[in-house]
């Protein structure tokens, strides 16, 4: 590790939370409906939509109705990508004459980009046109980013709101998410990706010959504003197959901070906004507080191993740390901090390749999404999952002090605590399920390039990163299969949904409740004490889960490794 290394970590985490109550009080006046400067742009677009649509903004929609709607939206969103990707060949604005996509590669990928995880198996470059890429992943890049954080807003009025069954609008919610939040940000955001050099253009590859004189395909494409909502709606679907470590993604050190950034800062936002609708901010410094101990571990671990590199190298007397799959450019550091970054988000971007990370530094993306991604999380997602985790060590305190918990003014009784298990247990359900059925099968041990821990390893990836909605693979697992791609869409499908129903119903529960204000008895949700129960339930609930199968395969991946064995 070296001291421009941390450095580079420092400065990361401290722009990061410098950015929190700015983009929280964007977030909040969103979310309280209120007027913006940037009604004066979009304000007519806004009441435009609901005309064309007959849609009424101030009809406010109880949780049932909240989710009815949210659900045949995205349902819709995946028929309609679907049915883009197979008509594909027939469709213009596709100057390499691509054909259809397969059936099951169209399905795993409408449902991919409708859940927010973008799962790809594929190359977009060699794959998809240019209006597959703007018309179909594009837009379901705004509008599942959308759908996370209305659901988020749903939630935080469940807790803000007394004696009601109403949660809001979900059109509303998601209509000024996306007009007054993730369109402006990124219409900048790209402006600045294509001053750096990332393409925008609708004109085919273009043909060069190199300096040995040897003929080369470069593609092009519309990439900078794929780009900029990719990173800022936490989705992580790269345009080229190498993602964010293609040059035409991510070209300088300056392109690399700003992604980062981009990544996090809406969730880390929203930690705020949560505080400032239930009337104290400190509620969500302290949430904050939680995922950034979380966050620094994690960034501390996979960097320290980063640096170390494989000790049969050591051996051998071949030093330095480990540099195999990352780039020049960005170094182990920043290749490190990304991994991290995209992982504690539900952001499948990667600028490095992580199966060829050192087996612990593999493990810390493995287990960042086994946690539910709570450690800022995706849009929305990450503090409406972090927030189940509340209401459960809520629950655990309230044991220890012998009476009825409470969180931010709300009795936390049986119905919701049954709700949040609910939610938290998706996850590890699906996961371990999946992948224990994929390492026994034919079809799911053809998957897997390496044998021993590290196949295994790539097949519990996969079904991590599509179960927790985040799309990065592994780089080692041959999914584009029918047994895969069939999996792995039911697997994102059901870690999306079957998430957001419970947390909509315990939205619906709260908001019922009258407020219960603090008594010399309640337990303090604000302090170092709550912080620490916080990261020890999420340890617990999350990591304990999944130790068996991290045994299996990254610890004694690594086990083997300073035996002297590789796979």
């Amino acid at each position: 590790m070296t001291v421009s290394g941390w450095a580079l970590i420092l400065l990361f985490i401290a722009i990061l939370a410098a950015l929190a109550k700015p983009m929280g009080q964007w977030l909040f006046a969103l979310y309280e409906g209120r007027s913006t400067p940037l009604h004066r742009l979009f304000g007519a677009t806004e009441l435009g939509f609901y005309r064309l649509s007959g849609i009424d903004p101030d009809q406010e929609q109880g949780w049932l109705r909240y989710a009815l709607h949210l659900l045949i939206f995205n349902f819709t969103l995946l028929l309609f990508t679907y049915a883009l990707l197979r008509l594909q060949g027939l469709l213009p604005v596709n100057p390499q004459g691509f054909g259809p996509v397969a059936a099951d590669g169209a399905f795993n990928t409408a449902v991919s980009f409708t859940t927010n995880t973008n799962w790809q198996w594929y190359g977009g470059e060699t794959t998809l046109s240019y209006l597959s890429q703007m018309l179909g992943l594009t837009i379901q890049n705004f509008l599942s980013a959308a759908t996370g954080i209305a659901v988020a807003f749903a939630l935080f009025r469940g807790f803000a709101r007394r004696s009601t069954r109403t949660l809001g609008n979900f059109w509303a919610d998601m209509t000024r998410v996306t007009l007054y939040l993730l369109l402006p940000i990124c219409i900048v955001y790209a402006l600045f990706l294509i001053a750096s050099g990332v393409p925008q253009t609708l004109a085919a590859s273009v043909e060069a010959t190199t300096l040995e004189g040897v003929r080369q395909t470069i593609a092009l494409g519309p990439v900078a504003t794929q780009e900029a909502i990719k990173m800022l709606g936490t989705n992580g679907g790269g345009f080229f197959n190498a993602n964010s470590a293609h040059p035409f993604e991510n070209p300088t050190a300056l392109t690399n901070l700003i992604q980062m950034l981009s990544i996090l800062v809406i969730g880390v936002g929203l930690t705020w906004c949560f505080g400032r609708a239930v009337g104290d901010t400190r509620q969500g410094w302290a949430i904050l507080s939680a995922m950034g101990l979380l966050f620094l571990g994690g960034v501390t671990i996979a960097y320290w191993q980063e640096a170390a590199g494989n000790p049969l190298l050591h051996q051998i007397g071949v030093g330095g740390g480990n540099m195999e799959g990352k780039e020049v450019r960005f170094g182990i550091a920043a290749s490190a901090l990304f991994a991290v970054v995209t992982t504690a988000a539900s952001c499948g971007a990667v600028n490095a390749m992580h199966d060829s990370f050192t087996a612990l530094g593999g493990m810390i993306p493995l287990l960042n999404m086994q946690l539910g991604e709570v450690v800022v999380g995706g849009v929305g997602a990450g503090i409406y999952g972090f927030l189940l985790f509340a209401l459960l060590a809520v629950f655990v305190a309230g044991l220890m002090v012998g009476r009825t918990p409470e969180y931010v003014g709300k009795k936390i009784e049986a119905r919701e605590v049954k709700l949040a298990l609910m939610g938290v247990g998706v996850l590890p359900l699906v996961i371990l399920v999946m992948s224990a059925v994929a390492s026994v099968v034919p079809a799911g041990l053809a998957g897997p390039l390496n044998g021993g821990p590290h196949g295994f390893t790539e097949i519990l990836y996969g079904f991590t990163s599509a179960a927790a909605n985040n799309g990065s693979a592994f780089a080692g697992l041959s999914a584009n299969t029918p047994f895969y791609n069939g999996l792995l869409g039911v697997a994102m499908w059901l870690g999306r949904f079957f998430v957001i129903v419970p947390i909509l119903a315990i939205a619906g529960s709260l908001a019922a409740k009258n407020h219960t204000p603090a008594t010399a008895g309640s337990f303090p949700t604000t302090g170092a004490l709550w912080i620490g129960l916080l990261v020890g339930i999420i340890l617990i609930m999350g990591g304990l889960t999944f130790l068996p199968s991290l045994a299996l395969g990254p610890i004694a991946d690594h086990l083997a490794m300073v035996d002297g064995r590789l796979f």
